[in-house]
């Protein structure tokens, strides 16, 4: 069976996902998260899709309870590995983050960065993310994750059609990758493995729509949805959503 793309891709990806420009925000992020906590350490945050644990130990040097759960064991051990070099203590789980074994256990869930969601290959195993999530959190709980925002790409094939000398060529060029229809992007990813070898896989990532992430939350049963501008490093409640992010900041309370 052919593997799935993210599978691949972290199978052997841990130390240069760290070097990564998109993650060298952890610090600015968790700051955001821990307004949104009240600075209360004594509730628990689950981090579903944490990788390399960057935000899970920054939130457990803070003096917070955190698990960390992914579905590659190559980036927990490489999380365990940084959890013990900063001298702290964190739970790091395998599991596929569709069947967390949780029931109302976490006051938090956190997915950031495209922690899990929205990678999977159709929208109910995305669905599937939210539910399991949702069933992982204490009532009252609180779910804050970051989603690829689905009025990026409609405002980048709006604004190529109406550039001075566009031709029907220019305009079609990004549906190759990004289908209308499902609101999908398709394309091949180049990597450096932690080999230094070159490495492809064929991604296939999901965009939503804010009226799609309201509507599946408010089906969980989520009362409280906010959803805002995704700067990285730089979380805030004051930055609007744009089309011009390329990600959203969703903060639903149950």
């Amino acid at each position: 069976m052919k593997k799935q793309w993210y599978v691949k891709l972290f199978e052997n990806y841990a130390e240069r996902y760290d070097q990564e420009a998109f993650t060298q925000g952890t610090k600015g992020e968790c700051d955001f998260i821990e307004r949104e906590l009240n600075y209360d350490k004594s509730r628990r945050i689950i981090d579903i899709g944490c990788g390399t644990g960057r935000h899970t130990i920054e939130l457990a040097k803070r003096g917070y309870s955190v698990t960390g759960i992914d579905l590659s064991e190559a980036q927990l051990r490489r999380a365990r590995e940084k959890a013990e070099m900063e001298n702290v203590v964190v739970e790091f789980l395998r599991h596929d983050a569709r069947k967390l074994p949780f029931a109302g256990e976490f006051d938090v869930a956190i997915m950031l960065c495209d922690g899990a969601f929205p990678l999977m290959e159709t929208d109910e195993m995305n669905f599937e993310i939210l539910e399991s999530a949702t069933k992982a959190l204490k009532s009252p709980g609180k779910l804050i994750f970051t989603s690829l925002n689905g009025l990026y790409p409609l405002f980048r094939l709006v604004s190529s059609s109406r550039e001075p000398g566009a031709t029907q060529e220019d305009v079609d060029e990004p549906r190759s990758q990004f289908d209308l229809m499902t609101m999908r992007e398709r394309y091949v990813m180049t990597y450096i493995d932690d080999d230094g070898r070159e490495q492809q896989v064929e991604a296939n990532e999901r965009y939503y729509l804010p009226c799609e992430i309201t509507w599946l939350l408010k089906s969980l049963g989520y009362k409280k949805i906010d959803i805002l501008g995704a700067t990285l490093g730089a979380f805030s409640r004051e930055e609007e959503l744009t089309p011009e992010h390329f990600e959203m900041l969703v903060v639903a309370e149950k």
